[in-house]
């Protein structure tokens, strides 16, 4: 298939909707969107799990208000159901909400996303998917005597009949993490939801419940999306991301997973559109009740401590910036 000029691509974007904090966070979602891209010519779903015996409480948003503004920003709010995982797993809701949208080409977003610039300018290609880079060495945690990198992601590819050594990044090491094909699941798409949707959830069951001999000792909690998302993307013929997915993680989207990291870390842009997404008063009427954005948005704190840090001479380990933010009194999550 061949890929589809950028300006002429209609995508979904799906992301999670849950009460509480993933809630203002979709609100932000939602008006970054619609502020930075009027045209949008997809819909933005937000899938929300539905009370059933994988939750002790009701997962739902219940407050109407900030129901009523995500509609108004045009989100739609669609209901999935928690058939293998729920309370206990809550990264799994992005591996079960997939097959809930309608089945046309999607872009999953975590919550925590705000949209800074122009879809159009970013050159998918749905026919080969591929998920954000922005990440660090987390998994697998190699044991002083266990197998290596190597034998514990070829026993992954192994149980699911894909090859390994095509996901090689040979520029990288041996036994060198980065050598290995792993993504942050902050986004991640593909042409089918209903294919990959159908493919993460039997991986990440598979490697929940029978785990090769080479995983005894690695812990999956919360990683395990993380482990499945590269085996997925390899078996439809995906992989690393190229420069034309660069405004991913980028100009166009920011995963900034909390505002005090935000301030801290992100670009310029990042942080004027955030404001001016949180101005206007239906907005504000919603996110003031929320206490980081309450503390940094409102009034202000964000800007002192944005101004703790040099973003162009930041700490090498995140860390020490969530240490200092937090010493300052300006850690929310």
């Amino acid at each position: 298939m061949s890929k589809v000029p950028p300006s002429g691509q209609s995508f979904n974007i799906l992301a999670i909707l849950q009460g509480g904090r993933l809630a203002y966070e979709a609100v932000l979602l939602a008006a970054s969107l619609r502020h930075t891209n009027p045209g949008f010519r997809g819909r933005l779903y937000l899938a929300e799990p539905q009370p059933g015996p994988r939750w002790t409480q009701d997962p739902r948003l219940t407050d109407q208000p900030t129901r009523d503004l995500l509609e108004h920003l045009g989100a739609k709010i669609i209901p999935f159901e928690n058939k293998v995982f729920g309370e206990h797993y809550p990264y799994g809701n992005k591996i079960e909400a997939i097959t809930a949208l309608p089945e046309e080409p999607f872009l999953f977003l975590d919550t925590d996303t705000l949209i800074t610039g122009d879809f159009a300018t970013v050159g998918f290609d749905f026919s080969r998917p591929s998920a954000s880079m922005r990440r660090e060495g987390t998994w697998p945690e190699i044991e002083l005597y266990g197998p290596g990198y190597a034998a514990i992601w070829k026993s992954l590819y192994d149980r699911f009949g894909l090859d390994f050594e095509s996901t090689l990044d040979l520029g990288q090491p041996d036994e060198y993490w980065q050598r290995y094909l792993y993504f942050n699941a902050g986004w991640f798409f593909h042409e089918s939801p209903r294919a990959f949707g159908s493919r993460f959830l039997d991986y990440a069951r598979e490697i929940r419940n029978n785990r090769p001999e080479e995983l005894v000792c690695q812990t999956l909690d919360p990683w395990l999306d993380q482990v499945a998302l590269p085996l997925v993307i390899h078996s439809f013929g995906g992989g690393r991301p190229g420069p034309e997915l660069a405004g991913l993680d980028g100009d166009v989207t920011c995963h900034y997973r909390s505002l005090s990291l935000l301030y801290a870390k992100e670009s310029d842009l990042a942080v004027k559109v955030l404001e001016e997404v949180c101005a206007p008063q239906p907005v504000k009427r919603i996110l003031k009740e929320h206490e980081p954005f309450k503390r940094l948005v409102y009034q202000p704190k964000g800007a002192k401590a944005r101004a703790l840090f040099d973003r162009a001479d930041l700490p090498r380990r995140e860390q020490i910036i969530r240490n200092t933010l937090k010493r300052e009194g300006y850690w929310f999550r």
